[in-house]
């Protein structure tokens, strides 16, 4: 009902939800500064509303409420845990490590989801086994133990995985590795887990190291079989979108500037034309691609270096379905971690 008006697609300025808008706003200016009436309205989509919601008199304080920070994800998942029978070793803190980005609703679905998976499993408390499983099942999906896969597309999906896993082990700004797994989930055959840590502010060579990870599976599909497959269309669209996003948004390429296309404000609206011409959206393909090219070269190189590590890492994930990090840090060594500054 809050939407801005006049910039509803398909209907007329004077639609009942404006007039309603319009009668709401006018109610709203005529309480009394001693009547004790305080209004409340909650939204996801804060770009979209009208704006003279937001003058003094009416919703003119705002609350920004973020997705939980670690310590609060503790304190959520206390909440949800009263009354389920939790195993006396328990780890929160290493759960809400385990669950970057997850809503309180999140939360709660994971501690039902493994609540039920313990009671599958016939057993008398909720571990973390069950925890993590719940975790899998809610990002990943259910299962697939049923699905058909050749011998020489599974060892095709070890390659890609470890892949991924190698080049984010070796690139020190990529998120740390958790686990990586060949037992298809949803829509995925196979998939690198990540415990990313939790930042503000992304500098480019993270950036950088994040889109190098993306694409390690479809190089290392390249160096095993000669040619790619159909298997990285999700990491390539997630790269693309990161790339145009440093170009068109972050300022973060040479040739087109430190300019940002990116409307925050909402003010353009339903605007279909581009805030920029013909010539400079052609410079930011050509930059795009440069990007990806030059991040596709230094994986190539990277892995080709390592061969012989990354062969270890995809046969140990062929022989057991699933490895974590212990197992990659006893081929690779050590996950390499980013170079700190003397003030640091």
């Amino acid at each position: 009902m809050g939407r801005a008006r006049g910039k509803n697609v398909g209907w007329s300025s004077n639609d009942e939800r404006e007039n309603t808008l319009n009668q709401l706003l006018t109610e709203m200016d005529g309480f009394g500064t001693n009547s004790g009436v305080i209004v409340l309205a909650a939204t996801n989509r804060a770009d979209i509303l009208d704006s003279a919601l937001m003058r003094a008199g009416r919703f003119d304080r705002q609350i920004h409420v973020e997705l939980p920070e670690l310590k609060e994800r503790e304190e959520i998942f206390k909440v949800h845990m009263r009354g389920l029978k939790i195993a006396p070793d328990f780890d929160l803190g290493f759960m809400a490590k385990h669950t970057p980005g997850f809503s309180g609703a999140d939360i709660a679905n994971v501690c039902n989801e493994a609540a039920l998976t313990a009671a599958r499993r016939d057993k008398r408390f909720i571990d973390k086994q069950d925890f993590l499983d719940a975790v899998d099942r809610i990002i990943g999906g259910l299962e697939r133990k049923g699905a058909i896969i050749t011998p020489e597309e599974k060892k095709t999906i070890a390659h890609h995985e470890a892949g991924h896993a190698v080049t984010s082990w070796l690139l020190p700004h990529a998120n740390p590795l958790f686990k990586v797994t060949l037992v298809p989930r949803g829509q995925a055959l196979g998939a690198a887990w990540y415990l990313p840590e939790e930042r503000k502010i992304v500098s480019k060579s993270q950036m950088m190291d994040e889109m190098c990870s993306l694409i390690g599976g479809r190089v290392a599909e390249e160096i095993i079989n000669g040619e790619p497959s159909t298997g990285a269309q999700n990491d390539l669209e997630t790269l693309t979108r990161m790339a145009y996003g440093m170009i068109q948004y972050y300022g973060m390429s040479e040739k087109v500037g430190a300019v940002s296309f990116y409307d925050s404000t909402g003010a353009r609206g339903y605007d279909i034309t581009k805030p920029y011409s013909e010539k400079t959206a052609e410079l930011m393909d050509a930059e795009a691609k440069k990007l990806i090219e030059q991040i596709h070269d230094k994986v190539f190189r990277l892995l080709n270096e390592h061969k012989e590590g990354f062969l270890k890492v995809a046969a140990l994930l062929l022989e057991k379905e699933v490895i974590f990090a212990e197992d990659v840090e006893s081929i690779l060594g050590p996950k390499v971690k980013p170079e700190t500054s003397v003030d640091e």
